[in-house]
């Protein structure tokens, strides 16, 4: 069916006018007119089934129907060229002088000078670090030494000089009981030869050269004869026929116990000893000896096991006690290095 076009008097005028100005040739079609008449029936729109609708479109989906080519009854018009606009001086020269100014100023803030930072001067001073060397050798053991002595008596020992030095003397010192005995056998200390020892030589009577006490003839409160308040037949606080603190002979400076005017250490710090799996797995307890010396500043030091408990708990205990921490003993006021034996237990909760 063709297109329909419906024209009135005044549209064809205006179309002539229209072509007529543009000089084109002008086709007015004639005028429509209506033949048919309208049809009265039931449903102008038949209503198709489902069926019918789906087979027309796979019908004309697959085999589409054939239409005559399509006729083109238009015609172009000719308008102007709205790209023919010339551009005015004036928006140009100012357009060239706004990208000519921006363009000098990104090149005079190019040329400017740039301010440099000063760094500040650092004064290095190097330290010098010695290197650490391991001693290899170990270091001797300061000589110990030391004794004491007494009678028992209350009065403190009275002053007096030392005796004569011996490696291995037969009789301590001790007041004069016999005078002119018929095997006299000079009394002396124990002390090694390259021990220099005070010269007090000038006293009359054997007795402690610290002692303060002068009045009454007395060796003092140890024992073992000698002078002092130690034992051993020697002189001073300590334990042997030396002088001073200490045991085993010698003078001074060893290594005392407690007792005798000397105060046991305190415990300051201590460290839990930990369980050995093995010793867990058989739940193995008991109690390790442990044999050190707790020496002038609290540290703890020559640790030793003296009674084992095994299953490497001895070894635990140990490395558990060098990391306790005590108050040292005090002698008159001093702190001296003792030797003690503490206990380590080990019980599973």
């Amino acid at each position: 069916m063709g297109n329909l076009a419906y024209t009135t008097p005044d549209l064809e005028q205006n179309e002539e006018q229209f072509y007529a100005e543009n000089g084109l040739q002008t086709v007015i079609p004639s005028r429509l007119r209506l033949i048919s008449k309208p049809l009265l029936v039931a449903d102008p729109v038949p209503d198709e089934s489902l069926l019918k609708r789906v087979m027309e479109n796979v019908r004309e989906t697959f085999f589409p129907e054939k239409r005559p080519p399509l006729v083109l009854t238009s015609r172009p018009v000719r308008v102007g060229d709205p790209m023919r606009f010339k551009r005015s001086k004036t928006s140009t020269l100012f357009a060239f002088l706004a990208h000519a100014t921006i363009l000098g100023l990104i090149v005079w803030a190019a040329m400017l000078p740039h301010h440099s930072v000063v760094q500040q001067k650092v004064k290095v001073v190097p330290t010098l670090i010695e290197p650490f060397i391991p001693i290899t050798k170990p270091t001797p053991k300061p000589m110990g030494g030391g004794g004491g002595g007494g009678t028992h008596a209350v009065v403190e020992p009275v002053k007096g000089r030392l005796p004569k030095v011996e490696k291995q003397p037969v009789t301590p010192p001790q007041l004069l009981v016999v005078d002119h005995p018929k095997l006299a056998v000079e009394p002396a200390i124990k002390m090694p030869q390259q021990v220099k020892i005070p010269d007090n030589r000038q006293m009359p009577n054997l007795g402690m050269p610290q002692s303060q006490q002068v009045a009454v003839a007395s060796q003092g409160s140890g024992a073992g004869s000698g002078f002092g308040v130690g034992t051993g037949g020697g002189i001073g606080a300590g334990s042997g026929a030396g002088v001073g603190m200490g045991s085993g002979g010698g003078y001074g400076g060893g290594v005392m116990s407690v007792g005798g005017g000397v105060s046991a250490p305190k415990l300051i710090h201590s460290v839990d000893p930990d369980f050995t799996d093995a010793a867990r797995r058989a739940h193995h307890e008991g109690a390790v000896s442990i044999q050190l010396i707790v020496d002038s500043r609290g540290n703890p030091q020559d640790v030793h096991v003296v009674k084992h408990l095994g299953m490497g708990l001895d070894q635990k205990a140990v490395e558990a006690v060098q990391q306790y921490r005590f108050s040292p003993a005090m002698y008159q006021g001093h702190p001296v290095a003792v030797q003690m034996v503490i206990q380590v237990n080990f019980h599973l909760y």
